[in-house]
Protein backbone atom coordinates (compact mmCIF):
# COMPACT_ATOMS: atom_id res chain seq x y z
CA UNK A 1 0.00 0.00 0.00
CA UNK A 2 1.49 3.35 -1.04
CA UNK A 3 1.98 5.98 1.78
CA UNK A 4 -0.67 8.54 0.84
CA UNK A 5 -2.89 5.38 0.84
CA UNK A 6 -2.01 5.20 4.54
CA UNK A 7 -2.41 8.83 5.33
CA UNK A 8 -5.28 9.64 7.46
CA UNK A 9 -6.05 13.47 8.08
CA UNK A 10 -4.87 14.88 11.21
CA UNK A 11 -5.05 18.69 10.67
CA UNK A 12 -6.09 21.28 8.19
CA UNK A 13 -3.70 24.12 8.88
CA UNK A 14 -3.28 27.55 6.86
CA UNK A 15 -1.11 26.49 3.81
CA UNK A 16 -0.21 22.92 4.91
CA UNK A 17 -1.81 19.72 5.31
CA UNK A 18 -1.12 17.18 7.84
CA UNK A 19 -1.98 13.39 8.09
CA UNK A 20 -0.78 10.73 10.49
CA UNK A 21 1.15 7.73 9.27
CA UNK A 22 2.11 4.33 10.82
CA UNK A 23 5.51 4.23 12.95
CA UNK A 24 4.90 7.74 14.18
CA UNK A 25 5.49 9.37 10.72
CA UNK A 26 3.35 12.40 9.75
CA UNK A 27 2.34 13.43 5.96
CA UNK A 28 2.93 17.37 5.15
CA UNK A 29 0.42 18.35 2.00
CA UNK A 30 1.72 21.06 1.26
CA UNK A 31 -1.15 23.21 -0.56
CA UNK A 32 -1.23 26.43 -3.22
CA UNK A 33 -3.29 28.18 -0.38
CA UNK A 34 -1.85 31.22 0.59
CA UNK A 35 -2.60 33.40 4.23
CA UNK A 36 -1.73 36.85 5.48
CA UNK A 37 -2.26 38.14 8.83
CA UNK A 38 -3.18 34.47 10.45
CA UNK A 39 -6.25 34.56 7.77
CA UNK A 40 -6.10 32.13 5.10
CA UNK A 41 -7.19 33.87 1.21
CA UNK A 42 -10.07 32.54 -0.78
CA UNK A 43 -7.32 32.84 -4.20
CA UNK A 44 -4.90 29.82 -4.22
CA UNK A 45 -1.32 30.31 -6.22
CA UNK A 46 -0.45 28.11 -8.75
CA UNK A 47 3.10 25.65 -7.59
CA UNK A 48 3.28 27.21 -4.55
CA UNK A 49 2.90 23.82 -2.92
CA UNK A 50 5.32 22.24 -4.83
CA UNK A 51 7.71 25.38 -4.61
CA UNK A 52 7.15 25.34 -0.55
CA UNK A 53 7.91 21.04 -0.24
CA UNK A 54 10.95 20.50 -2.78
CA UNK A 55 12.63 24.26 -0.97
CA UNK A 56 12.16 22.35 2.66
CA UNK A 57 14.01 19.28 1.23
CA UNK A 58 16.48 21.35 -0.28
CA UNK A 59 17.05 23.23 2.84
CA UNK A 60 16.93 20.10 5.24
CA UNK A 61 19.46 18.63 2.65
CA UNK A 62 22.12 21.36 2.84
CA UNK A 63 21.86 22.83 6.17
CA UNK A 64 24.43 21.38 8.78
CA UNK A 65 21.50 20.51 11.62
CA UNK A 66 19.38 17.53 12.24
CA UNK A 67 15.57 17.47 11.02
CA UNK A 68 12.78 15.75 10.90
CA UNK A 69 12.26 14.59 6.73
CA UNK A 70 12.03 11.52 5.95
CA UNK A 71 10.83 11.50 2.26
CA UNK A 72 9.66 13.43 -0.86
CA UNK A 73 6.67 11.14 -1.79
CA UNK A 74 4.72 13.37 -4.48
CA UNK A 75 5.82 16.58 -6.08
CA UNK A 76 3.87 18.83 -2.94
CA UNK A 77 3.88 15.77 0.03
CA UNK A 78 6.76 14.89 2.24
CA UNK A 79 7.25 12.37 4.96
CA UNK A 80 8.56 13.61 8.19
CA UNK A 81 9.10 12.03 11.54
CA UNK A 82 6.05 12.47 14.66
CA UNK A 83 8.21 14.75 17.29
CA UNK A 84 6.95 16.71 20.14
CA UNK A 85 6.97 20.15 19.15
CA UNK A 86 8.49 22.75 20.96
CA UNK A 87 5.67 25.54 21.47
CA UNK A 88 8.19 28.51 20.51
CA UNK A 89 8.14 30.34 16.51
CA UNK A 90 11.93 31.09 16.42
CA UNK A 91 12.58 33.77 14.55
CA UNK A 92 15.43 35.31 13.06
CA UNK A 93 16.10 38.54 11.60
CA UNK A 94 18.46 40.14 9.82
CA UNK A 95 16.94 43.65 8.95
CA UNK A 96 14.85 46.18 10.13
CA UNK A 97 11.34 45.37 8.65
CA UNK A 98 7.89 44.10 9.27
CA UNK A 99 6.28 43.87 12.70
CA UNK A 100 10.42 44.50 14.01
CA UNK A 101 9.97 47.93 12.54
CA UNK A 102 6.71 48.76 13.84
CA UNK A 103 7.83 47.60 17.57
CA UNK A 104 10.49 49.63 17.04
CA UNK A 105 9.50 53.02 16.27
CA UNK A 106 6.27 52.73 18.76
CA UNK A 107 9.26 52.21 21.03
CA UNK A 108 8.09 48.81 22.41
CA UNK A 109 11.37 47.46 21.22
CA UNK A 110 14.41 49.27 22.24
CA UNK A 111 17.17 50.03 18.91
CA UNK A 112 19.95 52.21 19.20
CA UNK A 113 20.79 52.48 15.66
CA UNK A 114 19.04 54.46 12.88
CA UNK A 115 15.53 53.87 12.50
CA UNK A 116 15.47 53.10 8.87
CA UNK A 117 12.68 50.76 7.36
CA UNK A 118 14.95 47.83 5.63
CA UNK A 119 18.20 48.83 7.21
CA UNK A 120 20.36 45.67 7.83
CA UNK A 121 21.16 45.03 11.82
CA UNK A 122 24.70 45.18 12.93
CA UNK A 123 23.96 41.36 13.67
CA UNK A 124 20.88 39.04 13.60
CA UNK A 125 18.67 38.72 16.15
CA UNK A 126 16.87 36.36 18.15
CA UNK A 127 12.90 37.29 18.02
CA UNK A 128 10.75 34.49 18.97
CA UNK A 129 6.77 34.56 19.27
CA UNK A 130 4.51 31.66 20.87
CA UNK A 131 3.12 29.53 18.51
CA UNK A 132 -0.50 29.84 18.19
CA UNK A 133 -3.12 28.35 15.22
CA UNK A 134 -4.82 32.37 15.28
CA UNK A 135 -1.65 34.76 15.96
CA UNK A 136 1.57 34.69 17.24
CA UNK A 137 3.01 37.39 19.61
CA UNK A 138 6.56 38.01 20.43
CA UNK A 139 7.83 36.82 23.49
CA UNK A 140 10.85 37.11 26.17
CA UNK A 141 13.53 34.65 27.32
CA UNK A 142 11.96 35.45 30.83
CA UNK A 143 8.47 35.26 29.56
CA UNK A 144 8.77 31.87 27.39
CA UNK A 145 10.56 30.09 30.47
CA UNK A 146 8.28 31.67 33.59
CA UNK A 147 5.23 30.32 30.94
CA UNK A 148 7.24 26.66 30.71
CA UNK A 149 7.31 27.15 27.28
CA UNK A 150 11.19 26.09 27.38
CA UNK A 151 13.91 26.06 30.07
CA UNK A 152 16.48 28.01 30.38
CA UNK A 153 18.97 25.94 28.62
CA UNK A 154 16.70 25.08 25.75
CA UNK A 155 15.76 28.42 25.06
CA UNK A 156 19.82 29.60 24.80
CA UNK A 157 20.57 26.56 22.01
CA UNK A 158 17.64 27.19 20.05
CA UNK A 159 18.73 30.82 19.97
CA UNK A 160 22.10 29.98 18.87
CA UNK A 161 21.00 27.07 16.64
CA UNK A 162 18.28 29.26 14.69
CA UNK A 163 20.85 32.26 13.72
CA UNK A 164 23.62 29.59 13.19
CA UNK A 165 21.10 28.21 10.80
CA UNK A 166 19.99 31.62 9.45
CA UNK A 167 23.65 32.43 8.66
CA UNK A 168 24.26 29.14 6.14
CA UNK A 169 20.72 29.66 4.61
CA UNK A 170 22.18 34.11 3.52
CA UNK A 171 25.73 32.41 2.58
CA UNK A 172 23.71 30.04 0.02
CA UNK A 173 20.91 32.63 -0.91
CA UNK A 174 23.85 35.47 -1.09
CA UNK A 175 25.39 33.33 -4.04
CA UNK A 176 22.02 33.56 -6.05
CA UNK A 177 21.44 36.95 -5.79
CA UNK A 178 19.00 37.05 -2.80
CA UNK A 179 19.10 38.73 0.72
CA UNK A 180 16.99 36.44 3.22
CA UNK A 181 16.01 39.61 5.33
CA UNK A 182 14.12 37.14 8.84
CA UNK A 183 12.82 33.40 8.74
CA UNK A 184 10.83 31.67 10.98
CA UNK A 185 12.17 28.40 12.07
CA UNK A 186 10.07 25.07 14.38
CA UNK A 187 12.13 22.60 16.13
CA UNK A 188 10.66 19.34 18.16
CA UNK A 189 12.15 16.63 20.51
CA UNK A 190 13.19 13.70 18.84
CA UNK A 191 13.63 11.70 22.14
CA UNK A 192 15.67 13.85 23.95
CA UNK A 193 17.50 15.47 21.15
CA UNK A 194 16.29 18.65 19.70
CA UNK A 195 15.99 19.04 15.81
CA UNK A 196 14.78 21.11 13.06
CA UNK A 197 11.12 20.54 12.06
CA UNK A 198 8.37 21.98 9.96
CA UNK A 199 9.43 23.35 7.13
CA UNK A 200 11.76 26.01 5.25
CA UNK A 201 10.52 28.28 2.33
CA UNK A 202 9.06 31.92 0.95
CA UNK A 203 6.15 31.15 3.59
CA UNK A 204 8.54 30.94 6.57
CA UNK A 205 11.51 33.58 5.30
CA UNK A 206 11.50 37.28 3.61
CA UNK A 207 13.41 37.27 0.68
CA UNK A 208 14.68 40.10 -1.92
CA UNK A 209 16.75 40.44 -5.00
CA UNK A 210 19.90 41.73 -4.07
CA UNK A 211 19.92 44.01 -6.48
CA UNK A 212 16.56 45.76 -5.59
CA UNK A 213 17.90 46.36 -2.20
CA UNK A 214 17.58 50.26 -1.10
CA UNK A 215 17.18 50.82 2.87
CA UNK A 216 14.59 53.44 3.47
CA UNK A 217 11.64 51.72 1.50
CA UNK A 218 9.01 48.81 0.90
CA UNK A 219 11.66 46.39 -0.69
CA UNK A 220 10.93 44.17 -3.69
CA UNK A 221 9.83 40.91 -2.58
CA UNK A 222 10.17 37.38 -3.86
CA UNK A 223 7.86 35.61 -1.34
CA UNK A 224 4.25 36.38 0.12
CA UNK A 225 5.26 39.78 0.90
CA UNK A 226 3.78 40.59 -2.29
CA UNK A 227 0.62 39.52 -1.41
CA UNK A 228 0.73 41.23 2.28
CA UNK A 229 1.78 44.74 0.79
CA UNK A 230 -1.82 44.55 -2.06
CA UNK A 231 -3.77 43.44 1.35
CA UNK A 232 -2.42 46.64 2.90
CA UNK A 233 -2.66 49.05 -0.32
CA UNK A 234 -6.72 47.65 -0.43
CA UNK A 235 -7.10 48.58 3.36
CA UNK A 236 -8.03 44.40 4.08
CA UNK A 237 -5.13 44.88 7.24
CA UNK A 238 -6.45 48.08 8.90
CA UNK A 239 -9.85 45.75 9.16
CA UNK A 240 -8.04 42.73 10.79
CA UNK A 241 -6.35 45.05 13.14
CA UNK A 242 -9.81 47.11 13.90
CA UNK A 243 -11.38 43.28 14.46
CA UNK A 244 -8.54 41.99 16.82
CA UNK A 245 -8.64 45.65 18.51
CA UNK A 246 -12.51 44.82 19.21
CA UNK A 247 -11.95 40.76 19.84
CA UNK A 248 -13.91 40.40 16.82
CA UNK A 249 -13.32 37.47 14.13
CA UNK A 250 -11.31 38.93 11.23
CA UNK A 251 -13.52 40.15 8.09
CA UNK A 252 -13.57 37.77 5.09
CA UNK A 253 -10.60 38.66 2.65
CA UNK A 254 -11.31 39.47 -0.79
CA UNK A 255 -9.68 37.49 -3.74
CA UNK A 256 -6.52 38.22 -5.39
CA UNK A 257 -6.45 39.95 -8.73
CA UNK A 258 -5.05 37.69 -11.71
CA UNK A 259 -1.72 39.68 -12.22
CA UNK A 260 -0.47 39.27 -8.52
CA UNK A 261 -1.30 35.45 -8.36
CA UNK A 262 0.48 35.16 -11.58
CA UNK A 263 3.25 37.23 -10.52
CA UNK A 264 3.63 35.52 -6.95
CA UNK A 265 3.84 32.02 -8.48
CA UNK A 266 6.55 33.06 -11.09
CA UNK A 267 8.57 34.31 -7.82
CA UNK A 268 8.10 31.48 -5.88
CA UNK A 269 9.31 29.33 -9.14
CA UNK A 270 12.56 31.76 -9.89
CA UNK A 271 13.34 32.04 -6.02
CA UNK A 272 13.51 27.94 -5.77
CA UNK A 273 15.19 27.70 -9.32
CA UNK A 274 18.03 30.40 -8.59
CA UNK A 275 18.66 28.93 -5.07
CA UNK A 276 18.61 25.65 -5.93
CA UNK A 277 20.03 25.51 -9.43
CA UNK A 278 17.36 23.10 -10.26
CA UNK A 279 14.20 23.21 -12.41
CA UNK A 280 11.07 22.65 -11.01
Amino acid sequence: MSVVKQARLLRKGKVKDIYTLPDDKLLFEFSDRVSAFDVVLPTPIPKKGEVLCKFAKFWFDVLDCPNHMVDVVDANKMVVKKLKMIPVECIVRGYLYGSLFERVKKGIVKYEGEKILAAKLPKPIFDPTTKSETHDLPITKQEAVSAGLVNNQTYDFLSKKSIDLYLQMVNIASKAGFIIADIKFEFGMDGNKIILADSIGPDEFRLWPKEKYSPGKTQEAFDKQLVRDWLIGVGYKDKVDEAAKNDRPAPKPPELPNDLVAQVSKRYVESYERITGRKL
